[in-house]
């Protein structure tokens, strides 16, 4: 009872907004730009092939970097 009153204060006060709903749309569209487009472009998948390649991968990235930490 109590978290569907709580979910029903927060319905009702997204149906009322008016301005809200379009800051809410410019944030969402933000987001979207930011996760989706920006990470084809920025943070190439490195890992690629089978999970034996993949964890040779990590292992020898991380063997370089202590090495090069010292």
């Amino acid at each position: 009872m109590f978290l569907r009153r709580i979910a029903q204060f927060y319905i009702e006060g997204f149906r009322s907004m008016t301005l809200g709903r379009t800051l809410w749309c410019i944030i969402l569209l933000k987001l979207l730009i930011m996760f989706a487009v920006l990470k084809v472009f920025f943070f190439p998948s490195y890992l690629q092939g089978t999970e034996r390649e993949k964890a040779q991968t990590v292992s020898s990235e991380l063997t370089k970097r202590v090495s090069t930490e010292r």
